[in-house]
């Protein structure tokens, strides 16, 4: 069940690869919230992966200011694993929000290993980047902030075919990845500081989460 995907596994569950798409959002902060206290342990690895546009992201790159704060429970420190290989530097204004999402990380986890990828689409949806990515890196579970609106809500995206979103219009990014996902998918609404969160999965709607 999504809401248990850390609680019930310990010390000697074998590891998983757990993806949170990363941006500089108040769905993003509570995407990696529940990420880090009900979805990983610390042999997990945790992937921050950030999709970018790159036909507009020079145009609103000053609108990539510093991410809400995520608050920390804990002052514990981290040796940043995972460095080198497929992980993309996070430099430079436009993704100061990694840094933070990095930092909350190392201080929840210790000794889990994490990862920050900067991609760009590529001539691709945002989605399917992510779908690629999640498949070439054997993701287990993907971990998305969702902003719900009534047509997400009740609705649902399919995948069209061809398997592209390209041309279909009010697209939602975490519907797409939970109907389409070949890994677990868990959107993720954050209801205030300390009101918990709805999920929602392919098996699992409006599911309340206490915090």
């Amino acid at each position: 069940m999504a809401q248990g995907m850390a609680s019930n596994r310990n010390a000697s569950a074998e590891a998983r690869k757990v993806m949170v798409v990363a941006d500089p959002t108040r769905e993003s902060a509570g995407a990696l919230q529940y990420a880090l206290s009900h979805a990983v342990i610390d042999q997990d690895e945790l992937i921050l992966l950030h999709v970018e546009n790159p036909s507009s992201w020079r145009n609103t790159i000053s609108t990539f200011l510093k991410m809400p704060s995520l608050g920390s429970s804990t002052t514990a420190t981290l040796e940043f694993g995972g460095g080198g290989g497929a992980a993309a530097a996070a430099e430079g204004e436009g993704v100061d929000f990694l840094e933070e999402m990095k930092h909350i990380c190392r201080a929840s986890q210790p000794k889990m290993k994490v990862r920050a990828m900067i991609v760009e689409m590529d001539g691709k949806d945002r989605a399917t980047t992510i779908l690629s990515l999640s498949k070439t890196y054997g993701v287990d579970v993907i971990v998305i902030g969702q902003k719900r609106s009534i047509s997400s809500a009740l609705l649902g995206y399919k995948r069209p075919v061809g398997g592209s979103m390209k041309g279909m219009k009010a697209i939602d990014t975490a519907e797409y990845l939970i109907q389409n996902s070949s890994c677990t998918c868990v959107s993720v609404q954050r209801k205030g500081q300390n009101g918990g969160y709805v999920l929602n999965s392919k098996t699992h709607r409006n599911f309340w989460l206490l915090a």
